[in-house]
């Protein structure tokens, strides 16, 4: 049940200023340390597998490309590297699968022939920039769903945040939701493209109240996508959000997410700021698309070396 936090105006929204200097000394703490320890690191990265949400977004992507990603997100990593590490029966997946909406029927059919229930998610609503006509958005919003897409990733109008288009941005969002039906909501915010860190806030805040479902990063398409600062002020108002309301809200990076380092620090940066209860796919996702194949690579490696150590001899240590 959502709560919707909407007064009689969004007035208060001008009166918030984030802090900047103090969001970006976290950033480099954050950045400066040493996120797991080393005979952790192969269930971390596992467990990061599960909130990946495998993504091609591909001007030449053909039913083919479709069928080879759904594959890849059943069986995400080796089967005998899995069996090794004594993990073979845990069902890792990734958390979804995200296409294009023309290419959402592909998935679909892939997805069920393969026998699993992998949700695929749809962008929509003039990716990446937003800029279509309102009524197009919406149709785009329903078509995908039609065609079997159960979570759909929308991009705001930029332009209504740089202007302080509060009530506009609120009620467009508003259509989303409706639009979405049953869908799970994501907005993307498109945060390189914001202007400052208290537009990321503001932009969060209306995005939450007119029922998103997650608020995310990045379409990946822009000069500056996923970054720590941005992060650390969309997760404290996601945080501020739960506490006046007691709706928990989804979190997506998403946009130059490519190494196993990086999803590591991303699941630390999460467990740190909202605490192990976001730590599952219902309220955290990564956007990536070449993510995967680098943590498949070091979880090998992390293999090889626990040959040579022992450390992992009754099997790998669960995430803490």
């Amino acid at each position: 049940m959502k709560v919707d936090m909407k007064s009689t105006d969004l007035s208060w929204i001008s009166k918030i200023q984030v802090n900047q200097p103090a969001v970006l000394r976290r950033a480099e703490q954050i950045q400066a340390r040493r996120t797991v320890k080393k005979e952790w690191q192969a269930a971390w990265l596992l467990k990061a597998v599960t909130f990946i949400d495998l993504t091609t977004l591909s001007g030449d992507d053909t039913p083919s490309n479709i069928q080879r990603l759904c594959y890849k997100a059943k069986y995400p990593i080796r089967e005998d590297l899995l069996k090794a590490l004594n993990m073979h029966d845990k069902d890792i997946t990734t958390a979804a699968v995200c296409v294009y909406p023309a290419r959402v029927c592909d998935a679909v059919k892939a997805l069920k022939a393969a026998g699993c229930s992998i949700p695929v998610a749809s962008v929509a609503t003039g990716f990446p920039a937003g800029q279509t006509h309102l009524k197009t958005r919406l149709e785009e919003i329903r078509l995908a769903v039609e065609d079997g897409a159960t979570e759909i990733d929308v991009v705001i109008n930029r332009s209504l945040v740089l202007t302080g288009q509060w009530e506009a941005l609120y009620d467009e969002i508003r259509q989303f939701r409706k639009a979405c039906g049953e869908a799970h909501l994501k907005t993307i915010l498109a945060t390189g493209e914001l202007g400052s860190l208290t537009n990321v806030y503001k932009a969060s805040m209306i995005a939450m109240m007119a029922g998103s479902d997650f608020i995310k990063t990045s379409t990946g398409k822009e000069t500056v996508n996923a970054t720590f600062p941005v992060a650390i002020v969309m997760l404290r108002a996601i945080r501020d959000f739960f506490w006046k309301t007691g709706n928990k809200v989804g979190f997506k990076p998403a946009g130059g997410i490519r190494s196993a380092k990086d999803s590591l620090a991303w699941l630390s940066l999460v467990k740190e700021e909202l605490g192990d209860e976001w730590l599952k796919p219902e309220l955290f996702r990564i956007g990536a698309s070449t993510l995967l194949s680098d943590i498949e690579r070091q979880v090998s490696n992390l293999y090889l070396w626990s040959k040579l150590t022992g450390v992992f001899e009754k099997g790998i240590e669960k995430p803490n």
